[in-house]
């Protein structure tokens, strides 16, 4: 049996010591030319990184897969009209709520971002590194007393308010499938988390309901100075909007760990602004990568190909 796995060394190495030794594990570059050149042999995928869009296309050349097992929460990445027509199933950490609970290096980043934003850091930093040393041009803003609001109260949410809360700071979320909020944080509507928030933080799947939530319209109604994360999708906002805000200084800042079209992000034209404000903070759908946090999702994402492999093992 053939595994295909993509992603990072440490989830390979925790792949292959889960598998029996019947099955051939294969790291390969997360490329769509490189999965291409061997879907067709493999009997599962194991996708660790959400590079590759398996499309189609891609699809019809995997005459022999039976599973594609995420280490990821998210799978929008995957065209879901041929899978079941094909007989493959495709399998998400959205299924293991217990296991993500104490996974928090997603929940970390989005805090870093806000951090960063608040306290202008890169931007102090390659001040000090190009030899200045002035720091009334890095004002930073006070957390404590600020309200943070969050779009989405599951577990990151949960973790923001953990980390909010020990700041000072008040919580307010929106999440109308949550029915207990997080401790700390008090229910709010979609439009008055972005009309009265200092913090804005996005904590969402991508669906439906979920693409294009955060519309422009709700942007030009944030605070003068309100600084915005999102660490869940690109698509649950609209990108333009945020721009828009952005270049006219109405929104303070903002710090990305998703972007649209990533990984080809060559046109995005929020990349583009990032090149030359400092304002804007974008790192590269980074949040989930920890190595202690992907060999736990690795060898999980595994099993559920042994268990769909079965007798065939």
């Amino acid at each position: 049996m053939k595994v295909l796995y993509l992603g990072a060394d440490e989830g390979y190495e925790a792949v292959a010591a889960s598998m029996p030794s019947a099955v051939d594990v294969t790291h390969i570059d997360a490329t769509p030319t490189a999965v291409k050149q061997v879907i067709g042999d493999a009997d599962a995928i194991i996708d660790a990184s959400m590079r590759v869009r398996f499309d189609e296309d891609m699809l019809e050349r995997a005459t022999k897969l039976k599973i594609i097992s995420c280490a990821t929460t998210g799978s929008d990445h995957i065209a879901r009209g041929g899978l079941d027509a094909r007989n493959i199933s495709v399998r998400t950490l959205k299924e293991d709520r217990e296991l993500l609970r104490n996974i928090t290096p997603a929940a970390e980043l989005s805090w870093a971002l806000l951090m960063a934003c608040a306290r202008k850091l890169p931007a102090a930093c390659s001040h000090v590194r190009n030899g200045s040393w002035t720091r009334e041009l890095f004002p930073g803003v006070m957390l404590r007393g600020k309200q943070l609001g969050l779009v989405g109260c599951g577990r990151i949410g949960g973790w923001m308010t953990r980390y909010a809360t020990g700041f000072g700071m008040k919580v307010v979320g929106f999440d109308p499938y949550v029915r207990e909020y997080p401790e700390n944080c008090e229910r709010s509507s979609l439009e008055d988390v972005f009309r009265a928030s200092d913090f804005i933080s996005v904590h969402v799947h991508l669906n439906e309901e979920t693409e294009g939530m955060v519309t422009r319209d709700l942007f030009r109604q944030v605070k003068t100075g309100a600084i915005f994360i999102n660490t869940s999708r690109a698509a649950v906002i609209d990108e333009l909007g945020l721009l828009e805000v952005l270049e006219s200084g109405q929104m303070g800042a903002a710090g990305l760990d998703v972007l649209g079209g990533e990984p080809d992000i060559a046109g995005n034209p929020l990349l583009m602004y990032a090149k030359t404000h400092e304002n804007l903070l974008i790192t590269p759908h980074c949040g989930g990568y920890s190595p202690d946090a992907v060999r736990i999702v690795c060898r999980r994402a595994a099993e559920k190909v042994i268990e769909t492999l079965g007798q065939s093992l």
